[in-house]
């Protein structure tokens, strides 16, 4: 695989190429990965499969008109052929008075901060089979499982590289490690299936193949023979692994090309009490080792640390170039790049702040509520806010988990659910959002 060096000549050779042809400015972003992964299924090798691409993405301007190109053939004669197409392209597009590169005073200067994303560790094929094969076993283990999707370990590595004509010129690397397992428990009509997983930067970060297994069957066990819960408004707390959903709603809102479209359930309400006062969300782009940790985004702006919700507001927008000038925002560092197509948004490492009481406690008073640990449906109406998904869990009755439900509908707007938010004090840090066990009041729930 290609290293940054490369990748970053590449798009300054490809960025001149597009100016000397007639753009009157332009941007390069180059990515290359390459990975290995092994699954076991009941102790045998399943699948084995190694990945490895490389791409290179142009985008140009020509006045007020751009168009955007990539491709993976790297031969001198595919460049310009590229570079000419793209320009070309680009006269005869329609104009946009907001598409554009980053200025320079907005780009990202100075010395890149050490993220430690990047692991030298090398696994090999046997080595990811035997992590593999003992995560599957651990999970098989468990008093109850009676069968296995299998169990899974990968490494990989990517490179990413930007230039733009207005003078950024940066690249990193980042590694990436995981271990997974999917088992069955029960029989006939009442068989379930769950998993458990973990992704790292950092090989070291995993938690052994033993812990993996063994959640992947307890939790699977545990959904065996689920009844359902009565109909009605009560209280919903979400396990920490699908609560995480909630802040992914809320960042999807927070995009300035959504409140530019007219199509978010916030638009309007950036100066409103949305929150608890003690609630606390945060994004960090610096964090080390994180998922998705960055120095710059996807247009060369500064990645910088912010509260996305504090004293009960949102701070703001997410914002790249085009909709930053269509708003009249500044700059926020979430632009976020493919190899091609125009940049859209995105946000990097996120989390809510954890509460002061215990998972335990949280739940204590809780009379009749629903424990929900699976989500399915697309049912979120991201202009509107309506939330319907269908839902599995535990049925909480006098304040203790109850036994397991399924097949139910939880129901509510997400304006709403957010003022009910209460964290627990559980948070760990090891996803790309991360959230402690969440309790919202006041839900819909369709059950029995």
């Amino acid at each position: 695989m290609i290293d940054t060096d490369t990748a970053l000549a590449r798009c300054d050779d490809l960025v001149a190429l597009a100016r000397s042809l007639g753009a009157d400015a332009a941007d390069a972003v180059a990515r290359a990965d390459s990975s290995e992964s092994v699954t076991v299924r009941l102790g045998e090798l399943e699948e084995v499969e190694r990945t490895e691409s490389e791409e290179i993405g142009l985008r140009v301007f020509v006045g007020k008109r751009s168009a955007s190109i990539h491709t993976s053939d790297f031969a001198p004669e595919g460049l310009k052929a590229l570079a000419q197409r793209a320009v070309e392209m680009a006269r005869h597009a329609p104009e946009d008075p907001y598409a554009g590169l980053a200025r320079e005073k907005d780009l990202f200067t100075g010395e890149m901060p050490d993220l430690d994303l990047f692991d030298d560790t090398h696994i090999e094929p046997a080595a990811l089979r035997e992590a593999a094969r003992a995560t599957e076993e651990a999970a098989r283990a468990v008093e109850g499982v009676t069968n296995s999707n299998g169990g899974s370990a990968s490494a990989g590595q990517a490179v990413v590289a930007l230039v733009t004509s207005e003078g950024f010129e940066r690249g990193y690397t980042g590694t990436g490690f995981s271990l997974s397992a999917n088992v069955i428990a029960g029989e006939g009509s009442s068989m379930q299936t769950d998993y458990a997983s973990r992704s790292a930067r950092h090989h070291a970060d995993l938690p052994s193949p033993q812990e993996i297994g063994t959640k992947a069957g307890e939790r699977t066990v545990a959904k065996v023979n689920p009844g359902s819960v009565p109909s009605g408004r009560m209280p919903v707390v979400f396990d920490p692994r699908i609560g995480g959903g909630l802040l992914g709603h809320l960042i999807g809102a927070m995009g300035a090309p959504a409140i530019a479209r007219k199509a978010s359930f916030l638009l309007g309400r950036e100066d409103e009490d949305l929150f608890d006062s003690g609630i606390r969300i945060v994004e960090d782009p610096l964090r080390v080792r994180g998922m998705r940790s960055r120095p710059f985004d996807g247009e060369g702006v500064a990645s910088t640390p912010r509260a996305l919700v504090e004293n009960g507001k949102i701070f703001g927008w997410l914002s790249n170039v085009a909709s930053a000038r269509q708003l009249g925002l500044g700059l926020s560092g979430h632009a976020a790049r493919s190899g091609g197509g125009s940049p859209g948004v995105s946000a990097s490492n996120g989390h809510l702040e954890a509460g002061e009481v215990t998972p335990e406690a949280l739940i204590a008073d809780i009379a009749d509520g629903l424990y929900v640990t699976g989500l399915f449906g697309q049912g979120v109406n991201m202009v509107t806010g309506d939330y319907s998904r269908g839902a599995t869990g535990f049925r909480i009755r006098n304040g203790e988990i109850a036994g397991p439900v399924a097949e139910i509908t939880i129901a509510g707007n997400l304006l709403e659910m957010f003022r009910a938010m209460t964290p627990a004090n559980d948070l760990e840090m090891h996803k790309s959002i991360n959230v402690p066990t969440i309790r919202v009041d006041g839900m819909t729930v369709a059950g029995e």
